[in-house]
């Protein structure tokens, strides 16, 4: 399967303003790409990149005064299948787990571990096995004990916070499911990306980037998704991290707002050609212009 991916963001600066953006296709996709990013800014600065702590692209650049644009374009090669399942891979005792997953059971930004949270994980786990039954049924849990609700979404709230109101986004989903799992001795990270509609009837909202979280079982890293609660067709990894905090689609410093947010995620219906036209199974979908600050991932499918 080959998956068209893209973006166009624009911002309006009110003076010479840094950022710090993460809107690269994750160094792990770097095989399956069929044809590759063409990250492009407008005016056209300079902008450097550099891996961050989690193995991250991240790119630095300064605008000018005045509206700075974000694009890109790439095409990306997918097995078709649903994310896999391995009913069988083990929970490790925390002694005995790889030192580089110790951090994803700590506390952090938006994920409050050391909380009544804890109580709340315990009562989960009361009738389940230590391993993938286990945080299938913490997925289970956060997708019935919050309604998703873009007009309530709030770039603060935290997974304690999001438990109490009963509402949120996809992030706030997986801060809250990342967080019990945390509570479980089990390690989670948060992570962002593409997910189109493939495989699933499409959603009327706009296109936007995604978030989902990866528990380390066995011996390597699984991905759940606390919001759709379903396998799905099609992730598309950008970064990963403790939280949304550590893989922010931009971290602007100065005043801004946000004036333009598209994102791609399609399937071609036709084998990449150069010399012809390609067929996309497109919706047209645009996004109204929002206020913004620092952006973490919006997250909202």
């Amino acid at each position: 399967m080959l998956i068209k991916i893209g973006y166009d963001i624009e911002f309006e600066f009110i003076a010479p303003t840094e950022i710090l953006f993460s809107l690269f296709l994750h160094p792990s996709r770097a095989a399956s790409v069929r044809e590759p990013e063409c990250v492009k800014l407008s005016p056209e600065v300079p902008y450097s990149t550099f891996t961050d702590a989690f193995g991250n692209l991240v790119g630095r650049a300064e605008f000018p005064t005045g509206r700075g644009r974000f694009s890109n374009a790439a095409v990306v090669t997918d097995s078709g299948l649903p994310d896999p399942v391995d009913l069988q891979a083990r929970q490790w005792k925390v002694n005995e787990l790889p030192p580089e997953t110790l951090q994803f059971l700590l506390a952090s930004r938006y994920c409050e571990v050391d909380s009544p949270l804890a109580e709340v994980a315990w009562g989960i786990s009361a009738a389940t096995q230590p391993g993938w039954g286990r945080v299938q049924a913490v997925c289970d849990f956060v997708h019935q004990h919050l309604t998703f609700d873009y007009l309530r979404a709030r770039a603060t709230r935290t997974a304690l916070e999001a438990y109490n109101e009963k509402t949120g986004v996809c992030r706030d989903f997986m801060h809250l499911a990342i967080t019990l799992c945390r509570c479980l001795n089990i390690p989670a990270r948060y992570a962002t990306g593409y997910l189109g509609d493939i495989g699933v009837e499409p959603t009327p909202s706009p296109m936007d980037f995604s978030a989902w979280f990866e528990v380390y079982l066995g011996d390597r890293w699984h991905t759940f998704d606390a919001r759709h609660n379903a396998r799905r067709i099609g992730r598309v990894l950008m970064a990963t991290g403790r939280d949304a905090a550590d893989v922010a689609l931009a971290t602007i410093f100065g005043q801004h707002s946000l004036v333009t947010f598209n994102v791609v995620t399609d399937e071609l219906l036709a084998p990449l050609k150069r010399s012809a036209e390609i067929v996309l199974k497109s919706r047209s979908r645009v996004r109204a212009p929002r206020r913004a600050h620092r952006m973490a991932p919006a997250a909202t499918r």
